[in-house]
């Protein structure tokens, strides 16, 4: 039978002799062979991981990029937003700002004139030989509602008009035309005055703003209610000139305001024993 299958197979069959050798040689053979296809794979295996490694390295690149990029679009967007946002609020302010300071003088304006009532403080003072200052308060505390200086009038002349009698103060200003929807200043705010004393021109007067001067004579007559006398000059130095002009000198009263119209009004000084009529009264007008 063995016979028959060598004369039908093409391939001559190993025999028990070569057998034996290919066994003896194959425990090396197969031990090599083996480690040589290990060999192979490995290097292989690298070769195919090269490629993949450098595509999945350029595809991280690709990844960070886009995102770089996504992130530098929203942070553009963001500051876009941020910045209009951000000017948007500051209009809104500055719009809140304006509003309030409208509002806020309004209010003002109107307190004003509610306060200006039927009675207000008056305090005339100046050096003696220097310029007179009659400042009119609503209280003792408050701001001047009139602040008017003499240019051409001592406070020694007043002085002595005083003592030898009545004494009637006019303060006249012109009366402009007004444009189409112009509105006329109130009376106690004009600038400029023609100033008589007993029907006697004695200059210009000039509306002034309360400095700080100013504000060290009425701050040391704060607690005086009614009557007159002299300021030291450590008190009260330099309001309304120097100490070359004589002693600062004083005169502070109750005044009793009538208002005629818009373009008149009069302050009378109560008496504080409440007989006699004013000494001294102070007319405004605008003619």
């Amino acid at each position: 039978m063995a016979r028959a299958f060598r004369a039908a197979s093409p391939l001559p069959l190993p025999s028990s002799s070569s057998r034996s050798a290919t066994a003896a040689s194959g425990g090396g053979s197969g031990s090599g062979s083996f480690t040589w296809l290990l060999k192979k794979r490995s290097s292989k295996a690298p070769q195919r991981s090269g490629p993949s490694g450098q595509e999945a390295e350029d595809e991280g690149d690709e990844e960070e990029a886009g995102a770089a990029a996504l992130s530098s679009a929203q942070s553009s967007s963001t500051g876009e937003q941020s910045s209009s946002s951000s000017s948007s609020r500051k209009k809104r302010a500055d719009a809140l700002a304006r509003l309030r300071s409208v509002f806020l003088a309004a209010i003002t304006h109107r307190r004003r004139r509610r306060q200006l009532g039927s009675c207000v403080t008056g305090t005339i003072f100046g050096r003696r030989r220097g310029r007179v200052h009659v400042a009119l308060q609503t209280d003792p505390r408050s701001a001047p509602v009139l602040l008017v200086e003499m240019a051409a009038y001592s406070t020694g002349a007043l002085v002595r008009e005083m003592s030898s009698g009545l004494v009637r103060l006019a303060l006249e200003c012109e009366k402009p035309p007004l444009n189409a929807g112009e509105k006329r200043r109130p009376l106690l705010e004009e600038p400029t005055w023609r100033a008589y004393c007993n029907g006697l021109k004695c200059g210009y007067a000039v509306h002034r703003e309360c400095g700080a001067d100013e504000w060290r004579v009425l701050g040391a007559v704060e607690q005086v209610s009614v009557g007159a006398g002299v300021l030291p000059d450590d008190g009260a130095a330099g309001a309304a000139g120097g100490a070359g002009e004589g002693d600062l000198m004083y005169m502070r009263a109750k005044f009793e305001r009538v208002v005629g119209s818009r373009d008149s009004e009069a302050f009378y000084m109560m008496n504080p024993d409440g007989s006699g009529g004013p000494e001294l009264s102070i007319y405004l007008l605008r003619v």
